[in-house]
């Protein structure tokens, strides 16, 4: 059985032991996965990208119709209060929003306050050998559901997707819908091919990654071209390199897809660049 952390959370307006934090078993987000969520990651205590996140939990929670609980100075102080508490210099916030507690009815109710939980754990950042190495992706159908682009909490089909490459021992799910790539089931995914970056298009089909911008920045810092287009299935695996995003994995690169190598086998030298930038963004970027 695993135990569950004793870090301090917030739920409804109070601090706890997250091994404390209870809420109803009528909640809309137990109940249905009526919820949205963000992950804010932190570096030697400070916020990266928050605005950003703050901008991207304000459209997850129009897109579902739920309405804003706190406001971004709110938001801010809750997340320092969390982040002073833990031992760890980088962690991760993770911020949840549901409906809130209702009978159980399909229909979204009127009039109920939304349940607000909040955590922080250490961050895990991928090792140097990772880095060197590279890591190993399947690629399955995406299956999930048309929304994608909602961070709701109704990760179901993510959670299917994750553990097809974790029962072939690989580190992530490359998703392919009708012969596209879409992304990762918890990544965005980056193929370059002769120097250029590309990127699925912004769709229903991809959550928007705040890595997506940030990508983009720094590709434009390195004069690095960056594309956003559909990509088939043939682009993927003939990709001179291929990248994984994620608030916890930074930039990562793939060396091997479905067993097959990517490129030369190796990770590559735009992968090198990106990675360096992304190293500078996080001190410049961080409140």
């Amino acid at each position: 059985m695993s135990v569950l952390p004793d870090t301090l959370c917030y739920l409804n307006g109070e601090y706890s032991p997250v091994a404390e934090a209870k809420v109803s078993v009528l909640d809309r987000g137990f109940i249905f996965g009526d919820g949205i969520y963000e992950v804010v990651p932190v570096y030697g205590r400070k916020l990266f990208r928050f605005a950003q996140h703050m901008a991207r939990l304000e459209r997850s929670l129009a897109s579902v119709r739920i309405p804003q609980p706190l406001t971004t100075d709110e938001w801010l102080a809750r997340c320092r209060h969390l982040i002073a508490a833990h031992a760890a210099d980088d962690q991760m916030v993770y911020i949840q929003v549901t409906r809130g507690v209702a009978p159980r009815d399909h229909a979204m109710p009127a009039g109920i306050v939304p349940t607000v939980f909040m955590m922080s754990s250490a961050m895990k950042a991928p090792s140097a050998a990772v880095l060197k190495a590279g890591v190993a992706c399947v690629t399955a159908r995406d299956f999930r559901w048309e929304r994608a682009d909602i961070k709701s909490t109704s990760l179901l089909g993510n959670v299917l997707a994750r553990q097809i490459s974790v029962d072939a021992e690989a580190v992530e799910t490359v998703l392919l819908r009708d012969g596209l790539l879409t992304e990762a089931s918890s990544s965005n995914v980056w193929v370059v091919k002769d120097g250029v970056v590309h990127g699925a298009p912004k769709s229903v089909h991809v959550l928007e990654g705040i890595r997506y911008e940030l990508i983009r920045e720094l590709c434009e810092a390195e004069g690095i071209v960056f594309d956003l287009r559909p990509i088939s299935e043939a682009e993927v695996r003939e990709a001179d390199e291929l990248l994984l995003s994620s608030a916890s994995k930074e930039v990562l690169p793939v060396t091997a897809l479905d067993g097959r190598p990517i490129g030369n086998g190796a990770p590559g030298p735009v992968f090198a660049r990106l990675h360096a930038a992304y190293q500078q963004a996080k001190a410049a970027q961080s409140i």
